[in-house]
């Protein structure tokens, strides 16, 4: 959730539209030169190629290459309509796998559009699943991050436990308007050995699962070198990612309501369900 997109795809990034409802869609005359294409009667191909596939592999081409006339300038002043299309995401796929094989942007594009098809994917699945899975998936999302972060921490100088929590505290402060660990831990008043982070609904873990992956990505890429510029860098994480919120309307972390059943219960009920289908299964 934090990880930069790669130099390399830059090209496909800038030219990427969304529509009102957040679908991304791509212009057939500006994917053309990205992908090196100077003439669009080559290009042309391409696409033609691209529409076969996407008639063998059974989706409505209508619904993935969107054509229309566009007016465009043309020699001294001059205008004229020439053809375009609106593309889907799987659309600019098939186009690169396509495309002239000898061509390393080809290549580029092809790993890039197969990676925004995967993401997709998972979050469409993501979507799919009710509360409780969503916050079995973000919480394991966490845990591999919160182990990065602490490697990252770790290797600009943030070494002993008390460096470590006064580092942790800071982010949470951040993101939580001046909070800290205990404080949060107090609030939802949880036993001693209950973590928060097992008793955060999927819109909170989303906040720190942000939180924790730019924290991350920030102390790797600016290779920061001492505990004190680590510790301010995750707090200054944690209030930009506060102040996201409350500009885009959304409910501050402290603000969201603390489910009843912990992750820990979640999952135990979860793998008692997983047995017992299991035993039907062998029972029949």
């Amino acid at each position: 959730m934090g990880n930069l997109i790669a130099n390399e795809y830059q090209g496909f990034e800038q030219i990427k539209h969304a529509d009102e409802v957040g679908n991304e869609y791509w212009f057939a005359r500006e994917l053309a030169p990205v992908l090196e294409y100077l003439e669009w009667r080559n290009f042309s191909k391409v696409i033609d190629r691209a529409m076969l596939a996407c008639k063998n592999s059974g989706f409505d081409i209508d619904d993935q290459f969107v054509e229309f006339n566009k007016l465009i300038e043309h020699g001294k002043g001059g205008k004229r309509h020439v053809i375009d299309y609106k593309l889907s995401r799987y659309a600019c796929y098939l186009i690169v796998q396509n495309g002239d094989p000898r061509k390393e942007i080809i290549a580029i594009g092809q790993t890039y559009f197969a990676i925004q098809t995967r993401r997709q994917e998972v979050a469409d699945y993501f979507n799919q699943l009710d509360e409780n899975n969503k916050r079995l998936v973000i919480r394991g999302d966490i845990k591999q991050w919160n182990q990065m972060l602490a490697e990252a921490a770790h290797n600009a100088g943030v070494i002993t436990n008390e460096e470590f929590a006064h580092f942790q505290n800071a982010g949470y402060m951040g993101l939580y308007g001046g909070e800290t660990v205990q404080d949060i831990h107090h609030r939802k008043r949880l036993a001693p050995k209950q973590k928060i982070l097992d008793y955060m609904n999927s819109q909170e873990l989303i906040a720190n699962l942000f939180r924790i992956s730019l924290a991350e990505e920030k102390l790797r890429i600016e290779k920061i070198h001492s505990a004190d510029a680590a510790t301010e860098t995750h707090n200054r994480v944690g209030q930009e990612i506060r102040q996201t919120i409350v500009r885009v309307g959304g409910v501050l972390p402290e603000n969201q309501p603390t489910p009843e059943k912990s992750i820990e219960e979640i999952q135990k009920e979860q793998l008692k369900k997983l047995k017992s289908q299991k035993t039907l299964m062998l029972d029949e």
